[in-house]
């Protein structure tokens, strides 16, 4: 089984509502803030330029996360690897380690000078497959 990027966030006030639940817009942020540390270990800091846009997102809403919560866990793992897309699953955890969101994301590469969609390269083929056995 793949290894999976683990990626810890502290929640900000922000995050909840008035009845002290992480608002389901923020399960969303915290699941882009963990994609974007994926890209930067796997890539950015490798000094690949990685441009993807989101083209599909799901998320199952699994249990609130509490107001005592102060920091979640964000895994994420890459799960397929198409021809100009990828698609990763995430995890988002409580102090508990309890699941309380699953996001899939569908990202497509895209080719900086027309914002189309590209093929992905054997490269990132290479980076996304070790990734997915990190």
């Amino acid at each position: 089984m793949a290894e999976i990027h683990v990626h810890t966030i502290p929640v900000r006030w922000s995050d909840f509502d008035r009845y002290g639940h992480v608002t389901n817009s923020a399960y969303v942020e915290l699941a882009q803030e963990a994609r974007l540390a994926f890209a930067e270990k796997f890539f950015y800091s490798e000094g690949h330029e990685f441009v993807v846009f989101v083209r599909r997102l799901e998320v199952d809403y699994v249990r609130p996360i509490l107001p005592n919560t102060t920091e979640v866990t964000v895994e994420t793992q890459v799960v397929n690897v198409g021809n100009t897309s990828f698609t990763t699953r995430q995890e988002i955890k409580d102090a508990q380690g309890k699941t309380c969101a699953v996001v899939e994301c569908v990202q497509v590469t895209v080719d900086t000078a027309t914002t189309s969609p590209r093929e992905i390269t054997k490269k990132e083929i290479g980076i996304l497959s070790k990734a997915a056995e990190n």
